[in-house]
């Protein structure tokens, strides 16, 4: 499996957001978002781990809370695997995905976080794939522009969540945009902040 880096931090987003959480971040993605945050993980480049390895370096943590994340993690064959030894061993795993892979094979052993691709990203999910997102799992979309905001609100018309609905900024972006956005549409979403870029840490 190709791994960029593996590391310890603060989840920064999500329904564990504050929890100490251990980042394995695979290398590999099939998107270029416009404001990827992330692009050394674009391109498969990362150091070749295998599932004992990558065990041995989350349980040196002692942290039990891990997230899975990239690039683009369900690009790696071997993902299942991995998720089912970290169930097995009491771990609970989020999976990041940008929403254009099927992750019905990983659910029996993880929560999915969605990231719905919003127009400014240049890219696309399949919306489709929405249907199968769990009370348990999350949806996130990322907002930079009014366009993202409307597309964001039209697809959560078209489409019934089950799961919680995070609308983030875009870093950098004006969050007061879409918190007005939130309240003056009365929106089932929860607005976030990536704490992680606020107190300054990976």
């Amino acid at each position: 499996m190709k791994i960029a880096e593996i590391f310890t931090s603060i989840q920064g987003e999500g329904d564990t957001s504050g929890y100490p959480t251990i980042f394995i971040r695979f290398a590999g993605c099939n998107l270029r978002c416009l404001y990827c945050d992330t692009r050394a993980a674009q391109d498969d480049y990362g150091t070749e781990m295998d599932l004992a390895q990558i065990m041995e370096e989350v349980q040196k943590s002692g942290i039990a809370h891990v997230c899975i994340t990239g690039g683009e993690p369900l690009l790696q064959q071997n993902l299942p695997a991995l998720l089912k030894m970290l169930k097995e061993t009491g771990h609970a795993t989020t999976i990041e995905t940008n929403g254009t892979q099927d992750f019905r094979t990983c659910q029996d052993y993880a929560t999915i976080c969605m990231d719905v691709k919003c127009p400014s990203s240049g890219e696309k999910s399949d919306l489709s794939l929405l249907h199968w997102i769990r009370p348990e799992d999350s949806v996130k979309y990322v907002i930079g522009t009014d366009e993202d905001l409307r597309y964001a609100h039209e697809t959560l018309k078209q489409n019934a969540v089950r799961g919680t609905i995070f609308w983030s900024p875009v870093f950098g972006t004006d969050p007061m945009k879409i918190v007005s956005y939130i309240l003056d549409q009365n929106l089932p979403v929860r607005f976030q902040l990536q704490l992680h870029k606020i107190i300054g840490v990976q």
